[in-house]
């Protein structure tokens, strides 16, 4: 990581007013990654969406860490279905456009 991509964890959390010890604790789980140097404990932007919405969900809906898990969970579930189910349409309408040629 290069450190122009890196925000310092400390004033993330001083600019949306929460506190340390949630980003710690979503570390901790491996709801994000971060990265320490030179004694300072930084994320990288490109999880900072990730992180807002982590943010909304337990300072805004009131969920628990271990719901933020599980809503997560589900959704890369359903994309992962999302996914299979457009594959299966496309290589479905190859075969189709197969038999229609015939």
């Amino acid at each position: 990581m290069q450190s122009e991509y890196l925000i310092a964890v400390d004033e993330f959390c001083a600019c949306h007013d929460i506190e340390i010890s949630f980003v710690n604790s979503l570390q901790q789980t491996g709801l994000i990654e971060t990265t320490i140097i030179g004694g300072v404990w930084f994320i990288d932007a490109e999880q900072l969406q990730q992180l807002e919405k982590y943010i909304r969900f337990y300072y805004e809906l009131d969920i628990n860490l271990e719901g933020i898990e599980s809503i997560m969970h589900l959704l890369q579930r359903v994309n992962a279905m999302h996914d299979e189910i457009t594959s299966l349409k496309n290589r479905l309408r190859l075969y189709e456009s197969d038999i229609s040629k015939k």
